[in-house]
């Protein structure tokens, strides 16, 4: 009987240990994005659209973000964040993460585009080209 309250203790202790250094880490980490000023790194994305030989701007296209977030604890998140091109064939993306996205672009009658990007900088400007479809004979 005294053997498993020993031992009982004893588990207690390491499950007190495991959350104090988890709290201290989550400290850490709290210390340091409040000297950075952020919680998460974003930065303003603006893609520029534009298509064909003249290189005119694709205006109403529909402009794919898309990246995951990562998890210490839960399942990483696949999140997706969708805007539409303006008449001079832009899209801006106020809060985009800093990181590898996918970007792809979807118009219609041109060619679908996508690729992966690194977003490193606070503003960054992507230019896509879109070209128009094999014709189907």
């Amino acid at each position: 009987m005294k053997q498993r309250i020993e031992m009982g203790l004893g588990a207690m202790f390491a499950v007190l240990a495991l959350c104090v250094g988890l709290w201290a880490q989550s400290a850490q980490e709290r210390d340091a994005k409040a000297h950075t000023g952020k919680s998460d790194p974003t930065s303003r994305v603006t893609i520029e659209v534009s298509g064909g030989e003249k290189d005119t701007p694709v205006e109403n296209a529909s402009v794919y973000l898309k990246y995951v977030e990562e998890h210490k604890l839960k399942k990483d998140k696949k999140v997706e964040l969708n805007v539409k091109t303006n008449r001079d064939g832009t899209a801006h993306i106020p809060e985009a993460p800093t990181g590898r996205v996918l970007i792809q672009v979807v118009a219609d009658g041109w060619k679908t585009y996508g690729r992966w990007y690194d977003i490193t900088e606070a503003k960054q400007t992507i230019k896509v080209h879109l070209e128009k479809p094999p014709r189907w004979y």
